[in-house]
């Protein structure tokens, strides 16, 4: 009786370990999934920074829309711990801050022409104070490269 009892107990072990080496096992392939997932991420992220800086940069985006675009896409950066992208492009962030009052989409659309004239002339003159920096810190987005 005693022999079977301890036949039963190594099973249950038995299959307790394999169980446990299964659970393991997938979650190794999860985290290496995800590492990887999350490396495309970022790569994918970096070459629209980079291809919005260069475009900036070539003066095929106007700087409003390329700053709220970089500064989205770098928030967005699944980099830990997270880079102060403020502090490195404060630029880029100070204007955004400050364009980002400014309607857009169906609020834009609902102003009248004079109103969307008077945001965009304020709109040109906050981009003209800020352009000669912001255009030296996207020279420095297009060579940027995250340290993972």
């Amino acid at each position: 009786m005693l022999e079977i009892a301890i036949i039963l107990g190594f099973v249950i072990i038995l299959g307790l370990g394999f169980y446990a080496g299964k659970l393991l096992f997938q979650l190794k392939q999860q985290n290496a999934k995800q590492s990887k997932m999350r490396a495309e991420r970022i790569e994918n992220i970096i070459v629209s920074v980079h291809t919005i800086a260069m475009a900036m940069a070539q003066q095929q985006c106007d700087i409003s829309e390329g700053v709220i675009r970089l500064t989205n896409l770098l928030d967005a950066l699944p980099i830990l711990p997270a880079p102060d992208f403020r502090k490195h492009y404060p630029a880029i962030y100070s204007l955004h801050d400050e364009i980002s009052q400014f309607a857009t989409h169906e609020k834009r659309a609902a102003l009248t022409k004079k109103e969307r004239r008077e945001e965009d002339k304020a709109r040109e003159a906050i981009e003209a104070q800020y352009e000669s920096k912001i255009m030296d810190e996207v020279a420095r987005l297009q060579k940027y490269s995250p340290q993972l």
